[in-house]
């Protein structure tokens, strides 16, 4: 189970709940921790407002039965923003049969959400 740096867990859960996340704990403010999920994915925050969200190398890697169907989804959701480096990569296929592309959330967690290509 991954567990992320959050610089901001409320910023932090606004982020995934536009992504269709929900709140599977407590509020943010009670525990100083994140349960997110989405379906059979979860993804784990804890407070950190050390992070520069330019820099921070966390990341992790989501498998969902359809990684364009889900892209298609995000990329209306998701706007670059400069000063947090939030943003959504296009779909690839790569060369060991993945499809999958990228997000970069505002503390500057890499997600890696890929599926089989077809």
């Amino acid at each position: 189970m991954p567990i992320l740096p959050s610089r901001d867990l409320a910023e932090t859960l606004r982020f995934f709940e536009r992504l269709g996340f929900e709140n599977r704990g407590a509020p943010p403010e009670e525990w100083d921790y994140l349960i997110l999920g989405r379906g059979d994915l979860e993804l784990h925050f804890t407070a950190d407002p050390s992070v520069d969200p330019l820099r921070t190398a966390s990341m992790c890697y989501l498998f969902v039965d359809d990684a364009l169907r889900v892209y298609e989804e995000w990329a209306e959701l998701i706007k670059p923003d400069r000063a947090t480096g939030s943003r959504i990569e296009k779909p690839v296929d790569t060369d060991y049969g993945m499809r999958e592309f990228a997000v970069v959330d505002r503390s500057g967690n890499l997600l890696r959400i890929g599926s089989a290509v077809p």
